[in-house]
């Protein structure tokens, strides 16, 4: 039996993934969270607190395989002083600590859920970013996901624990929070939206296929010390996702076409350059790496994905 841990066994991706995995009954798994919900069995699951101070040596003797799903997320407005130091401490310095509980209790794999974002922000000219790119963050949450990737590898290199990184894009799926669920709130309402024309390609990833992928990863040979790129396979333009959005909630969506350029140039005199980028810019990933070292590929199209997201409510 395959004994895990799972940090981060509360959040979106988090939770999905530990109820997939108590279902294998060839796998024990325990998942840790900062603070126990309220309302939930504690059944396998642990409060530890905040992860850079945790002693997880109680729990750590025996596991195989111990999963880093745990992190600061990208926050659009974020009201700390110093938004990077504070992204190190939890997403490096927590990240890393627990990657040396790992190695002094004998884990054999570490995987960390990573960002695209360690690739950057955009791609341009249809070239998809790829796991053999040099890594470009722009913001102070891709910096630190990138060095705690390099941390883990330095850390690889030193013991011999097997690192596997994965670098999802935007993952939505039942639940979801942030720009993904404003966009669903605006298209359930009704309202008209100036997005009818956008031609740009973005990856997503449903969180079912995202939590496919990592469960191969936990045993396959060919993941150990490899870093993947992952999505659906699908690229959309903001138009296209708009539009299945509706047709997954059985409510069209009222889109009117207004040139991306006059959108751009409206959005730069607000001071929204970043907003518009993610609407109308492009960002494109490879999953090929993923597909042909993992024999690997998403069990779920975008179609089926966004209609889990209204048929499998949480």
């Amino acid at each position: 039996m395959t004994k895990i841990i799972l940090t981060g066994a509360t959040g979106f991706v988090g939770l999905r993934l530990l109820s997939q995995l108590e279902q294998c009954s060839e796998r024990q798994i325990i998942g840790l969270c900062r603070r126990l919900p309220q309302g939930r069995s504690s059944s396998g699951l642990h409060a530890v607190g905040d992860l850079q101070q945790a002693n997880l040596s109680a729990l750590l003797p025996g596991v195989d395989v111990l999963i880093h799903a745990a992190a600061r997320a990208h926050i659009m407005t974020d009201e700390v002083a110093d938004p990077l130091a504070e992204y190190r401490r939890v997403n490096v310095e927590g990240t890393l600590s627990l990657a040396r509980q790992a190695v002094a209790a004998g884990v054999k794999r570490f995987i960390f859920i990573s960002s695209i974002k360690v690739n950057g922000e955009a791609t341009v000219n249809e070239r998809a970013f790829f796991a053999s790119d040099e890594p470009a963050p722009e913001d102070a949450y891709g910096s630190s996901k990138l060095e705690a990737e390099q941390g883990l590898m330095q850390l690889a290199a030193e013991t011999g624990m097997e690192v596997v990184i994965i670098r999802p894009p935007l993952v939505y799926g039942p639940g979801v929070k942030g720009n993904f669920a404003s966009m669903i709130k605006l298209v359930e309402k009704g309202l008209p939206l100036p997005l009818g024309a956008i031609h740009n390609k973005r990856s997503l990833m449903g969180i079912d296929n995202l939590i496919d992928l990592i469960t191969r990863c936990i045993d396959h040979p060919a993941a150990a010390n490899q870093i993947f790129l992952a999505g659906d396979g699908q690229d959309l333009s903001t138009t296209e996702l708009l539009r299945g959005v509706g047709r997954a909630m059985g409510k069209p969506a009222r889109l009117i076409p207004v040139p991306a350029g006059m959108l751009q140039f409206g959005a730069t005199l607000l001071g929204k350059r970043a907003m518009a980028q993610r609407l109308l810019g492009s960002l494109q990933v490879d999953i090929s790496k993923a597909c042909e070292l993992l024999d690997w590929k998403p069990p779920y199209t975008v179609e089926e994905g966004l209609r889990r997201c209204f048929e499998h409510p949480v």
